[in-house]
């Protein structure tokens, strides 16, 4: 089974995502290979994230791509607008994945049998939560280990 991650309560996802990006990434031991990271979310979001990987810190830098970039089978942090996406097959990445999005995977089993850890971000949009909220007993009916990070709380 896989460990599913909700942090809740995020005031803003993509400023989030960068920061919980680069304390993955970073956490990886050394002398281990790194954390490979995938992250799911629309497009339009992820535009928006690719910015911002280049620019929120001045001192970190975060290899990243698109998924149908050819770099992205190298690259350690890929950003992907589908679960399903033909270019996720292709690629090693298997540790992570960040769901930025609100919609729940079509074919969950495949994806927390590919990826160990899933990490939900949820903002406190309202939307955004009540789909968070139905995620979250989707994964918990299929009796997955969840946790829950409030963000409202830090």
């Amino acid at each position: 089974m896989a460990r599913i991650d909700f942090h809740s309560n995020v005031a803003d996802k993509l400023e989030y995502a960068c920061r919980l990006t680069r304390k993955i990434w970073s956490a990886t031991p050394a002398g281990q290979p790194v954390r490979n990271i995938v992250m799911v979310g629309e497009s339009a979001d992820l535009k928006k994230l690719d910015e911002l990987l280049w620019t929120f810190s001045a001192s970190d830098f975060l290899p990243h791509c698109f998924i149908d970039d050819e770099a992205a089978v190298e690259t350690p942090i890929v950003l992907a607008d589908d679960f399903a996406s033909p270019a996720l097959a292709s690629i090693p990445h298997a540790d992570v994945m960040i769901h930025l999005g609100m919609h729940m995977p079509k074919d969950v089993s495949a994806l927390t049998a590919r990826f160990p850890r899933i990490v939900e971000v949820v903002t406190v949009n309202d939307a955004e939560r009540l789909a968070g909220r139905e995620r979250f007993k989707a994964y918990r009916d299929l009796g997955h280990e969840l946790h829950n990070f409030d963000q409202s709380k830090s």
